[in-house]
């Protein structure tokens, strides 16, 4: 047993099945529909218990982020113990079910207030497109409601998807035309690349996450201290802003106290990379990334959902690799 958590601590975030509760989701995201948020909390409390137990490399995983974190400003009220990754996980399954509310149309958009949305304002009219860098922090999913806020943004979502197919399937069927802005990719080709470079020449927008390594086997990555200790960050982002020579913003999400905030923020007006010194210079906008990323995670720090050894260098499976 012990050989086998030590396996999956070292595998490959995309072969980790994080929604493996998606019956409990379901039962949570119906009584959110009938009686409303409020009940929410004696349903949503032993289901987290539950995947508490029953996941033991995802409570590692907390509780070392929880122990960083903590580690990193004393001033955070984090208890890197039990019950701090069970509200870990409880934040967690509510970001899922405003996910599923917001997929079906039941989400409060007025909820949301928004920083620094002058600057993708602005692009839009100027139909000047750009890559938005988002993270696993918060809800991702409420790029739609910018969407929805703003007519003349086009933005689609790369994503990996694959290892949350049961998830996927009842978000798709909570509302079947949710996905038409998601673009599943593994691997950014060259055929996948020049359809993304007409899609920002066109002044529409590209998000990705910069906060999760890529899928495939020998994916490029640079290394940056993040929560006080260095962890591993794609480069995919900004490789894609050098060939599209277009802008680059960072896009973050977080719970307050009256709803979701999201916050937008220049990142680079244009990327060139250097042939010589590429490498550093990937470093550079990493590094440069992982601290912002960390300051929102201190502001919100149990919002940031990455279960699995963050900081621990990934392997794949070869047989997985295509």
């Amino acid at each position: 047993m012990r050989t086998l958590m030590t396996a999956e601590r070292g595998a490959h975030w995309a072969q980790i099945n994080e929604f493996s509760f998606v019956a409990g989701m379901r039962l949570l995201y119906w009584v959110a529909r009938i009686f409303g948020r409020r009940p929410l909390r004696f349903i949503l409390y032993p289901i987290a218990l539950g995947y508490l137990f029953a996941k033991p490399t995802a409570r590692a995983a907390s509780r070392a982020y929880l122990g960083r974190i903590a580690r990193a400003n004393s001033t955070l009220k984090i208890h890197p113990g039990l019950m701090g990754v069970l509200r870990h996980f409880v934040s967690f399954g509510e970001s899922i079910l405003d996910k599923m509310l917001l997929w079906s149309g039941s989400f409060d958009a007025n909820s949301v207030k928004f920083h620094g949305l002058e600057i993708i304002v602005e692009q839009i009219a100027a139909r000047r497109g750009g890559i938005l860098i988002c993270a696993h922090l918060g809800n991702l999913e409420l790029c739609r409601v910018l969407a929805r806020r703003e007519p003349g943004l086009s933005l689609t979502v790369l994503l990996h998807t694959l290892h949350a197919v049961r998830f996927n399937r009842l978000l798709a069927q909570l509302n079947p035309a949710s996905g038409v802005n998601l673009m599943q990719v593994t691997e950014v080709t060259s055929a996948t690349a020049v359809l993304l470079a007409d899609k920002v020449a066109r002044g529409e927008f590209v998000a990705i996450a910069g906060d999760r390594v890529p899928v495939t086997a020998n994916g490029r990555v640079a290394s940056a201290k993040f929560v006080g200790d260095t962890a591993r960050f794609p480069v995919g982002p900004y490789v894609l802003a050098d060939l599209f020579r277009c802008p680059i913003y960072l896009i973050f999400s977080l719970r307050a106290e009256h709803g979701w905030e999201i916050h937008f923020e220049p990142f680079r007006d244009s990327i060139e990379l250097p042939r010589h010194g590429r490498d550093n210079a990937l470093a550079a906008l990493v590094a440069d990334y992982a601290g912002r990323l960390e300051y929102f995670c201190q502001r919100a720090p149990l919002e940031w959902f990455n279960f699995y050894d963050f900081w621990h260098a990934p392997s794949m499976e070869q047989a997985d690799a295509p």
